[in-house]
């Protein structure tokens, strides 16, 4: 059973975070809403495809397809067309059956539970904690390549071995402070993409540098740290 983080330090890494995200979080129209729908089609969008690309594509496809069940009434070859030019074109197919399946099965709303959410093709942990947490406002989990990357400099440094997905589940669901998981887990992929960053990393704006194991071991006091503290990870 992998070592708990220490209290105070996992009270000071949840209070630098959401501080510094009270300040720098980026403005996003998919945290202006609640709505499991909307969420659930920003979350999509942003797999493997960069912020500035999904936002307009997102409220141009919101607009044609307000709702699950207007998705799931439009043709396949439409909502492709609308998704275009986002490519990894199996996401726009995979969303308008989870449109589908969510109409036939839960009158048009998506499900609020892992079970439920994760039973959808297209829909796996990731997406799910995200959307039980920014919709539902659960005490849910997320993991994604930024929060991965956050957590594995600040806690666990350059490990000699490869600390397994479930290690990494367990290090982000034991830092959620409970009721403030929303703006947790949004400042979590912010700071991931803009301060610990995986080639790039803006160490001396850091708020965590003081208590991050990778900064610890890799910069070297008085000299500019490192660029990159763990590869591409």
């Amino acid at each position: 059973m992998p070592r708990a983080i220490r209290v105070p330090l996992k009270r000071k890494f949840q209070q630098h975070l959401l501080r510094w995200y009270r300040k720098h979080g980026r403005d996003l129209p998919w945290r202006e809403t609640s709505d499991p729908y909307a969420i659930l089609v920003s979350e999509v969008m942003l797999q493997q495809t960069q912020v500035d690309r999904v936002v307009p594509k997102y409220h141009e496809f919101l607009s044609k397809y307000p709702t699950l069940k207007a998705l799931a009434k439009a043709r396949r070859s439409d909502v492709k067309k609308t998704w275009y030019p986002l490519g990894y074109n199996i996401r726009p197919t995979q969303l308008h059956s989870i449109a589908r399946e969510t109409v036939a099965h839960y009158g048009g709303e998506l499900p609020s539970t892992d079970e439920e959410l994760q039973s959808f093709k297209g829909i796996g942990r990731y997406t799910s904690g995200a959307i039980r947490s920014f919709a539902f406002k659960q005490n849910a989990p997320i993991l994604d390549t930024n929060v991965r990357r956050v957590l594995l400099r600040v806690f666990l440094g350059k490990p000699r071995t490869k600390p397994s997905e479930s290690r990494m589940w367990d290090l982000s669901e034991e830092l959620l402070p409970r009721g403030r998981v929303y703006d947790f887990n949004q400042a979590l992929m912010d700071f991931g993409a803009c301060i610990c960053s995986a080639k790039a990393p803006v160490c001396p704006k850091c708020p965590m540098r003081n208590f991050c194991k990778a900064y610890e071991k890799e910069a070297v006091k008085g000299k500019r740290p490192p660029v990159n503290l763990l590869g591409s990870q």
